[in-house]
């Protein structure tokens, strides 16, 4: 039985927040600016999220990890960890829910726990947000509008989409659909204030390597002078957002009346083959560039139609792309740095 309690009102000096998938890629980036003013609580499994995400904010008075799979309900005023969160007294403001694995190459693997992410994890996000009457915004995907092989395609959140409830991949695209139905179920049937957005391609520091993601698989191998590889033919083209862009786009969507969903992402579309060019120029790499057999996960996308997000919450990206590729290959440098030496230590 869920009780619903009243919500509780900034007592302290700064609000309480759940990130849940805190320790991801976007995750750990949004963890970044909330702790600026409020008190985080990111909980995570390491799924696909990485523990190196999050080291910096560990010794934040503001910051606390609570590793677990929110699979399993949780209570967070039995914590030792948060005692002086006070949660017990402050509750919880906002949850940001954005617990999904996305692995590239670990997809297959994967399958059982995308299933399980998209409905049970959601559910337990939701209760949360109902128990403590906390704003909650849910990250779904541009894959709910399903494959779109045409170069010229723009989708606005009108469109229903069409995706194969039975295909290899339906436990994370059909997925992102069902778990968009519970949230706007809770909204609806309990009066919550859940709001849904669908980022679109994002890409930026602490993306992980050698997962098959595009724009840090072509820098990690443009350090090291080998093939730049792109999974199809030579007129794949999408369109990347940066991540920064991305993080502002959810704190004015949490802040804002809207329900959405509503689209997140670039609208300007670039080939690969380009992209994979522009890397290798700016890195003065050797490395040639190649096309491979399409990959399961990685599949073409319409661009997304942002007129929604600019119109309502005063959002556009603002990040040009070479800004943010040069943002990205600093860091992945450092990384690759990094795990170099570990290697050679364990070696």
């Amino acid at each position: 039985m869920i009780i619903k309690h009243m919500a509780k009102q900034v007592i302290f000096n700064k609000k309480n927040v759940v990130v849940i998938g805190g320790a991801g890629f976007i995750g750990s980036h949004l963890c970044d600016r909330l702790v600026d003013d409020s008190k985080v609580i990111c909980i995570d499994n390491f799924s696909t999220g990485n523990e190196r995400n999050i080291d910096h904010l560990l010794s934040d008075p503001n910051f606390r990890f609570i590793k677990h799979d929110l699979c399993e309900p949780i209570i967070l005023e039995e914590l030792q960890e948060l005692e002086d969160f006070k949660v017990e007294f402050q509750g919880i403001q906002e949850i940001y829910n954005l617990a999904c694995p996305t692995s590239v190459f670990n997809f297959e693997e994967n399958r059982v726990a995308n299933l399980t992410a998209n409905s049970l994890l959601v559910k337990n996000a939701l209760d949360l947000a109902l128990k403590y009457q906390s704003k909650f915004l849910h990250f779904s995907s541009s894959v709910v509008y399903g494959e779109h092989h045409e170069q010229t395609k723009i989708i606005n959140e009108s469109e229903i989409g069409a995706v194969d409830n039975l295909s290899a991949r339906a436990s994370y695209d059909e997925g992102k659909r069902f778990a968009e139905t519970i949230v706007s179920t809770y909204r609806s049937y309990f009066d919550i204030d859940a709001k849904i957005i669908r980022p679109f391609r994002i890409y930026g520091p602490r993306m992980p390597l050698g997962d098959g993601q595009m724009i840090p698989d072509f820098i990690s191998n443009a350090l090291d002078n080998e093939d730049l590889i792109i999974y199809g033919d030579e007129n794949f083209s999408s369109a990347f957002c940066y991540i920064d862009d991305c993080v502002s786009a959810a704190l004015k969507m949490m802040d804002s009346n809207q329900a959405g969903p509503i689209n997140i992402g670039s609208d300007v579309r670039i080939k690969l083959t380009d992209l994979a060019k522009k890397i290798t120029k700016i890195l003065g790499s050797a490395s040639n560039i190649r096309h491979e057999q399409a990959m399961l996960f990685m599949t073409p996308l319409a661009l997304p139609d942002i007129t929604k997000a600019r119109d309502t919450l005063g959002w556009m990206p603002i990040v040009i792309l070479d800004n943010g590729l040069e943002k990205t290959i600093n860091d992945l440098r450092a990384s690759k740095g990094i795990k170099s030496i570990h290697q050679y230590v364990k070696g």
